[in-house]
């Protein structure tokens, strides 16, 4: 069976199945995945293009040549660009080759978003209201497609403007259709969908619902599984409606039927999903069904094996996507790099991570920045939580930039502990943007202490070796320290005394006692502070003192220095920082789309500068302020990297 998905993570989770099931697998790849971890997964590999994806996971002549060449009997699309992509399907059907997923009418019929909502309101499924033709030019939601791209919110025309060329241009981009409808905006709505799975014997069942509502950009972020908000009565109705739905089209294979469900409950159908979802694992984790094995006995032939009353909801599951994106750039625009370490915390009970890549994995700017899916599971909601917050803090990444920081944030915040969610959650808690974990004072006294107690041990372990001191006759070992750590531009003097792997540190007054093993070797240091055990990350540390440090999520960028040297360091020169007002630097990795100024051009502030692309979205960059144009250093088709100078204003 061939394994036909650009996300390397969604191929090693089917692969793993079908090795289950004795079923042999081929991996087809582009020339930059060729060491991927799916690749090395697969029994056969198959090298199918560049890496663009047009020339490559979208290529289905390469594709259907990799068929013929490796005798491949069946195809899991996983949940990439042709997995739902109704020509693919002809195809395979053509040439007696099986699509595991439903049949081309009904992906053709859930994939166009106008006439779904034709045949959900015929299936007397609730639909949001709202024009159910074609929106003309100036007349947003995408026709095709999904993930978020092209979808816009217009408060006036003028947004109704910008927003229909920016997401007919993503539309056509990521789905080849560039075709718009418009919807009424549900304001602070719940994004909750029902898991459907049914046979081509006319049998179909609801495997309860997602709660989605975590979301930047329309995109997911954090979903869980079940959901705080529904009760008995409101799940039974949405998937005895999603059923309907799935009937209707004569659904057969595992779908999501995706709603908007509003404060009171009522609920709208968004979309259905002919294909397996990111998020299904949650499903599984609570179900005890594997939905890819059933995707293949569905595909087969076979009846499904449960009835409605079979179906459990076990315990409670959490699923973060982590990805190499920044998140205090709009929640999360992407990072490339290499992964210089990469440890998952597997080790970690009721934890599964499904990834597909590996310490020394690139993140390139032609793919999705996920790097993986994170999944806690616990016989209640608060240990799924409780769970995912160690899962996070034990989770070691380096070479690029992660979400890490804002996904502790968000299972920690109090609101989403208490399920009063929506999908505004995050321009909500945090309307000038992520800043990261803010510091209390007895956080501030933990993190100093640790520091400290850190910055005692590395000069410790310098004095010796092989476990002797390294000069015989260095006096006594000392073992009380006077120091000055500076942290968010306050400065704190402390006391350090030892005591076996324990350390007292007196800050501002308070006493602090941090223990631990303190091996520097290690990517992880777990420590007891004051009597809590924590898990912090050294992300790096030098001779001059400076140590940055992961503490509860979010890197804090610490110095520590001896009384003599904080005094000497109060006349070091500072540098000034960049003047940012007058330039235009891009903020993330990706391709110039578009340059709408030149030399001598007199902009106005907020006017739109330049278009850049970055896995599959469109950004639009304004001016900070109005000014003349000076230079302009990109053109349209180039890739820029982040901080790349685009233009210069006078």
């Amino acid at each position: 069976m061939i394994c036909c998905d650009n996300e390397g993570e969604i191929a090693c989770r089917v692969m793993k199945t079908c090795k289950k099931m004795g079923i042999k697998t081929v991996a087809v790849h582009s020339d930059v995945d060729a060491s991927a971890v799916h690749v090395k997964m697969a029994d056969e590999a198959v090298c199918v293009g560049p890496a663009p994806t047009n020339k490559s996971y979208l290529n289905m002549d390469a594709i259907m040549d990799a068929i013929r060449k490796t005798g491949s009997q069946a195809v899991h699309p996983g949940y990439g660009f042709l997995s739902e992509n109704k020509e693919f399907a002809k195809r395979l059907a053509a040439e007696d080759v099986v699509f595991i997923g439903p049949d081309t009418h009904a992906i053709h019929a859930m994939g166009d978003k106008i006439e779904s909502k034709l045949l959900a309101k015929a299936a007397n499924v609730n639909v949001i209201p709202g024009f159910d033709g074609v929106v003309e030019a100036t007349r947003v939601i995408l026709c095709s497609g999904g993930g978020g791209k092209g979808m816009r919110i217009a408060w006036n025309d003028d947004e109704t403007r910008e927003g229909f060329r920016l997401s007919s241009q993503e539309a056509a981009s990521s789905f080849g259709d560039d075709r718009l409808l418009i919807e009424k905006f549900v304001d602070n709505p719940r994004h909750i969908e029902i898991q459907v799975l049914a046979d081509k014997h006319g049998n179909a069942l609801w495997l309860n619902e997602r709660e989605c509502s975590i979301q930047r950009r329309n995109q997911k972020v954090v979903e869980e599984a079940p959901s705080t908000f529904l009760d008995p009565e409101t799940r039974r109705a949405m998937g005895e409606q999603a059923v309907q739905l799935a009937k209707a089209v004569h659904y057969s294979s595992a779908g999501t039927v995706e709603f908007l469900v509003d404060s009171n409950k009522n609920f709208y159908f968004l979309e259905m999903n002919t294909r397996l979802q990111v998020e299904h694992p949650i499903t599984e984790c609570i179900t005890g069904l594997d939905l890819v094995q059933q995707m293949i006995r569905v595909a087969k032939g076979f009846p499904l094996l449960h009835k409605q009353e079979d179906i459990p909801i076990n315990g409670w599951a959490i699923e973060s996507r982590v990805y190499a994106e920044d998140p205090y750039k709009s929640f999360g625009l992407p990072s490339i790099g290499r992964l210089s370490q990469y440890q998952e915390p597997i080790n970690l009970p009721k934890v599964r991570v499904d990834s597909g890549i590996q310490e020394g994995s690139d993140i390139s700017i032609y793919y999705d920045p996920m790097i993986s899916k994170l999944v806690t599971y616990g016989a209640t909601r608060a240990e799924a939580l409780q769970r995912m917050e160690a899962a996070l803090d034990n989770y070691v990444i380096r070479g690029v930039t992660h979400n890490i920081p804002l996904l502790r944030e968000i299972i920690t915040h109090p609101r989403f502990i208490s399920g009063d969610i929506t999908t505004n959650f995050l321009p909500e808690e945090y309307p000038e943007g992520f800043k990261g974990h803010q510091l209390t004072s007895e956080g501030r006294r933990e993190l100093v202490a640790t520091a400290a107690a850190l910055y005692v041990s590395a000069q410790l372990r310098s004095q010796r070796f092989l476990g002797n001191l390294r000069v015989s006759t260095t006096p006594q070992e000392q073992r009380q320290w006077e120091l000055c750590v500076e942290l968010e531009k306050g400065s704190h003097t402390v006391a350090v005394s030892r005591s076996g792997s324990t350390f007292t540190v007196e800050v501002d007054g308070v006493t602090v006692e941090v223990s631990g093993e303190w091996n520097l070797a290690s990517a992880l240091l777990p420590v007891t502070i004051n009597r809590t055990p924590r898990v912090l990350q050294c992300l790096s540390r030098d001779a001059g003192g400076d140590i940055t440090l992961q503490y509860l999520g979010t890197q804090f960028k610490v110095r520590v220095l001896s009384q003599l040297v904080s005094t000497l360091s109060a006349h070091m020169p500072e540098k000034v920082p960049e003047d940012t007002s007058s330039i235009l630097r891009s903020p993330m990795p990706g391709s110039v789309v578009a340059v709408s100024v030149k030399p001598g051009d007199v902009v106005a502030e907020g006017q739109e500068i330049c278009v850049i692309e970055a896995m599959k979205m469109q950004n639009s960059l304004i001016a900070a302020k109005a000014a003349k144009v000076k230079s302009v250093h990109c053109k349209a088709g180039e890739t820029v990297g982040e901080g790349d100078l685009l233009v210069q204003l006078e």
